[in-house]
């Protein structure tokens, strides 16, 4: 009589967390019949990544955490669904979730407990939280580094255990960023630049201060000079501890040259709406990996880009993108007058970088890198 060898029960424990398409792919490509996977989801008010887990009919507990003081009853509530679920596997990300998730399962001596370093150093730097980081690292018996830069900085900043330590970088269905279809781009383009406004300058990026988007808004100036019909498009904006900073800069521009887009769902066509894109985070470290290094290179956009976070592994500067200096408004302008008057060169970067992202980020290396670590 064949016996059908056991799955195991790997539970998501994820926080503040509406839609994030890498969960999704994770959710339909994690081998079934080796892994049952459950979610809890922790947020202030109903998310979009719940409703499609559950109508993909993977099991989905959404539980309402607005703020620490919530903590003690959300701990007991996710102890009470650890158990029936009778998870011998848990991965958390983003800080409830961890301090929560792995509070909880160091309680229940869940065997394998794992979490997704997401930051680098910002929180040491910038917000006096590196002891919640301390504390994460000590309840987890594995830590998954989603580059060399966090990698580096878990063990010489922080001192853990190189052995405790997975390198695995995000992956990426690469080709829904290359293949979006026309209809879809036409529509994004009507909803945010309506007068077909040329170049658009493109940046994805929180208003945070270390993303570095002040300098492209001060480059962006210039090009305003030689390009007056000329858009800048910010994703992701109007949120961030830089947000203040930032619109009085942006209140500096002409009427019209700029549009701030708080969410988009369609990310894939949103790329497409980029003649150039930006990103230039201010120092080599803070940025732990940098998903939209890769996802515009995926797209075909002509990069610029400062050499942070998983920038340094694999960009080079004139072969898939251009590089500048950190807070260099000046490179930064040159640069995209370079990118715009020079087709050899753009043709050179699109061909490379998409070569380059797909040799690296495929979905499937991760899948198989994470199956790896659960079934150790």
């Amino acid at each position: 009589m064949t016996q059908h060898k056991k799955r195991h029960k790997v539970v998501y424990i994820i926080s503040h967390i509406d839609k994030a398409i890498g969960f999704e792919w994770i959710s339909d490509k994690l081998d079934k019949s080796q892994f049952e996977l459950a979610f809890i989801l922790l947020n202030d008010q109903p998310s979009y990544l719940a409703k499609h887990l559950k109508e993909k009919g993977v099991t989905v507990h959404e539980l309402r955490y607005v703020s620490k003081k919530d903590m003690p009853v959300t701990l007991l509530k996710v102890i009470n669904l650890l158990r029936k679920e009778k998870a011998n596997v848990i991965h958390t990300h983003m800080y409830a979730a961890d301090i929560i998730g792995q509070t909880a399962g160091k309680i229940l001596r869940i065997k394998k407990r794992v979490y997704t370093r997401h930051s680098s150093n910002e929180n040491s730097k910038y917000h006096n939280k590196k002891r919640i980081d301390n504390l994460v690292n000590s309840l987890t018996t594995h830590i998954l580094a989603i580059s060399e830069n966090v990698k580096n900085i878990l063990i010489t900043e922080e001192g853990v255990k190189p052995q405790k330590i997975r390198l695995i970088h995000h992956g990426f269905k690469l080709e829904e960023f290359a293949n979006v279809p026309k209809e879809e781009i036409i529509e994004l383009s009507e909803k945010y630049n309506p007068q077909g406004k040329r170049p658009v300058i493109g940046v994805v990026a929180r208003y945070s201060h270390w993303k570095g988007i002040q300098y492209t808004i001060e480059a962006f100036k210039k090009v305003l000079a030689l390009h007056p019909n000329a858009l800048l498009l910010l994703a992701n904006a109007k949120k961030g501890d830089y947000k203040n900073e930032i619109a009085t800069l942006l209140s500096e521009l002409p009427g019209g040259s700029f549009h701030e887009i708080e969410f988009e769902h369609n990310l894939f066509a949103l790329y497409h709406l980029f003649d150039v894109y930006v990103h230039v985070p201010i120092d080599a470290e803070l940025e732990a990996f940098g998903q939209t290094y890769v996802e515009s290179l995926a797209a075909g956009i002509p990069s610029v880009f400062t050499n942070s976070g998983i920038a340094r592994e694999f960009i080079e500067h004139e072969k898939n993108a251009l590089i500048v200096d950190f807070k260099n408004a000046d490179q930064i302008y040159e640069s995209i007058l370079k990118l715009l008057n020079n087709k050899d060169l753009r043709d050179k970067l699109i061909k490379n970088g998409r070569e380059d992202v797909r040799e690296a980020f495929s979905l499937e290396k991760m899948i198989c890198n994470l199956e790896k670590l659960y079934s150790e």
